[in-house]
């Protein structure tokens, strides 16, 4: 899913409104794994140590960006439903302002059912993902203040 609605919320409405037409939970998983398949896997160069999500049990890739003051993330992982989860929440993010994505609510995962569908591990792995997501996207808003501030 690239960026073609300009804001987060209304790429996320978007989302929302076609997921909901799935009336399955685990067919709406289904969905978003066979958008992660489509994915092209990360460069190997890209697949270090550094990018690895702690805690996770298996390997589960997250890399952080500002491009043009946008926020920018790449994500991969072993487990094809990590993949897709994470690939999901990058594909919404992606091209936002760093406010956006700190202030964005991610809770039509849960209400969705598409939480409930992964084991335990995997469901924290995912809102390890969405933490990631909104404190690099905070910590580049106040960056960007500070920045406007000083004239930088």
């Amino acid at each position: 899913m690239e960026p073609s609605t300009p804001t987060l919320e209304g790429r996320r409405a978007a989302l929302i409104q076609e997921l909901e037409a799935i009336r399955d939970p685990q067919a709406r998983l289904g969905w978003v794994v066979d958008q992660a398949r489509q994915r092209p896997p990360l460069a190997p160069e890209r697949r270090l140590d550094a990018h690895l999500v702690a805690g996770c049990k298996v390997r589960m890739w997250w890399i952080a960006s500002i491009e043009d003051g946008r926020c920018r993330f790449e994500a991969d992982s072993d487990a094809v439903t990590l993949k897709a989860m994470a690939g999901l929440v990058a594909d919404l993010c992606n091209g936002a302002a760093p406010g956006e994505v700190a202030a964005a609510d991610f809770i039509f995962l849960e209400r969705l059912g598409l939480l409930r569908q992964l084991a335990e591990s995997r469901q924290a792995t995912v809102l390890r993902i969405v933490e990631l997501a909104r404190k690099f996207a905070a910590g580049r808003k106040v960056d960007q203040a500070a920045s406007a501030s000083t004239g930088s």
